[in-house]
């Protein structure tokens, strides 16, 4: 017997969708997992009277993340990835073996598997994991951006990394923030501003949080973006401050690297770019609080409509420049 249900959310640029599945059939799991993952072939060491798997997992455009379980131990093999993969173990061991390397994870660490090579992993029974699927495209794409030229891969990220310090700790918590929003039908992760931005910090963050190929490069100083090219990006913030801008997408209209773009704003504006549109999009929620019908509207909708996904942050940032709540200012409109 199995429970399984697929849910599709239609933006104007891409189809996310998201899919919940708790079986005992190793056909259902193969089916889940080629969906969204890769073609893979499910194993039972001991056999499968005991196998039970159960998946929350999210599709949005170059980005996956699921949460897998195994009642039993099971091993999954894939002939050749077209992406990049990490697996969080939340509970239990993934043993796994990958371009000539074994290694085994646990909770505090996360292993990562590169394109182009076959993949066999081997995880304990009653185990609970994240897995994050990126795009080669994407991840190899959004390096370009970064340095601004053209990067030739596979990247050579790291086969195992800890997530108990540094940046991977962070960015495991993003991951970990995307997946609780999987089974939620009201997920904000609908909303493509929210969606696109959440997407980018996870796709940015793995490559400024892990060595790779690039990393000296990536970290060392960067020169500012003409004031030409940083007005232009100023112009476009104040014209549609509503777009699900990243700073990639920012960088595109400077026609410069983002480290440039982020070296510029720092010279001739004062602050960094996403900063900036942060404080161009709190001016304009604050507006239309200001003029909207309290009985109509509320502070979750106007917060969302200008691409604010936390509202306890976008409350506390509100309060910070403008002396009140949110809520204040709404109420007294009447």
């Amino acid at each position: 017997m199995s429970d399984v249900h697929f849910r599709t959310i239609t933006t104007p640029a891409e189809y996310p969708a998201s899919a919940s599945l708790n079986s005992a059939d190793l056909d259902d799991t193969r089916i889940l997992l080629n969906r969204f993952y890769y073609p893979i072939a499910v194993g039972v060491p001991e056999g499968a009277d005991d196998f039970k798997f159960r998946a929350d997992v999210i599709q949005h455009g170059t980005l996956t993340v699921g949460q897998l379980g195994f009642g039993a131990a099971t091993t999954l093999a894939a002939s050749d990835l077209d992406a990049y993969h990490l697996t969080i173990p939340v509970t239990g061991k993934v043993h796994t073996q990958h371009a000539g390397v074994r290694a085994v994870a646990d909770p505090g660490r996360a292993v990562i598997f590169g394109p182009e090579l076959p993949v066999y992993t081997l995880h304990d029974p009653n185990s609970t994991e994240l897995d994050v699927k990126i795009d080669r495209a994407a991840l190899e794409g959004e390096l370009s951006t970064l340095l601004g030229h053209r990067v030739t891969g596979p990247l050579e990220l790291p086969s195992l990394v800890d997530l108990s310090t540094g940046p991977m700790r962070s960015w495991s918590r993003l991951v970990r923030l995307l997946r609780g929003e999987i089974t939620h039908p009201s997920s904000m992760m609908g909303l493509p501003i929210i969606a696109g931005q959440l997407r980018h910090a996870v796709i940015s963050g793995l490559l400024l949080s892990v060595p790779h190929r690039y990393s000296n490069e990536l970290s060392a100083p960067a020169p500012a973006g003409p004031p030409r090219a940083i007005q232009r990006v100023v112009d476009a913030i104040h014209d549609e401050p509503e777009r699900p801008f990243t700073v990639a997408d920012l960088a595109g209209i400077a026609g410069v690297s983002v480290r440039s773009l982020q070296e510029g704003f720092r010279r001739y504006v004062g602050s960094a770019p996403m900063a900036y549109l942060q404080q161009v999009r709190l001016t304009r929620a604050h507006e239309t609080l200001r003029r909207e019908d309290p009985a109509r509207t509320t502070v979750a909708s106007v917060a969302h409509r200008w691409g604010f996904a936390h509202l306890g942050r976008f409350a506390s940032s509100y309060r910070g420049r403008y002396g009140v709540s949110p809520s204040e200012t709404l109420r007294d409109n009447r």
